[in-house]
């Protein structure tokens, strides 16, 4: 919106329709967001049955939204990389593989935070503790 525009219900409207567009394009062309979902509703179940304390959902809630955001940045950079250059481009490469590491990057710190969170109650709910 630029500095001389209203605020318009309807176009704000319509930027979360083109943002939920965005969404279903990621988890109908990207298999590592198909993964990421299965993931994200794993981690929901595992901690609704270990009762997690507010403080253990938010780690995991900003978790699985990092690898989440980290996904779709990657998506949108490789998207536009190749509309840029459709030949193969050195720069364009590093920049998907920058952007692909950043994802493993944010799907390793997720898993941690996982592990840390879950292992222990898990370790307390199998040994009876």
């Amino acid at each position: 919106m630029s500095q001389g525009e209203r605020f318009s219900a309807a176009a704000r409207a319509h930027s979360f329709r083109d943002a939920f567009r965005g969404v279903a394009v990621l988890l109908a062309t990207q298999h590592n967001a198909r993964i990421h979902a299965v993931a994200t509703l794993a981690v929901l179940a595992v901690g609704f049955w270990l009762g997690c304390t507010r403080v253990e959902w938010a780690v995991l809630v900003l978790a699985i939204g990092l690898v989440w955001l980290a996904e779709g940045v990657n998506t949108a950079l490789e998207a536009l990389g190749d509309a840029v250059s459709a030949d193969p481009n050195p720069l364009v490469g590093r920049a998907k593989d920058v952007a692909a590491g950043a994802v493993l990057l944010a799907s390793i710190g997720a898993a941690a935070a996982g592990l840390l969170i879950f292992v222990p109650r898990l370790l307390d709910r199998f040994a009876g503790g």
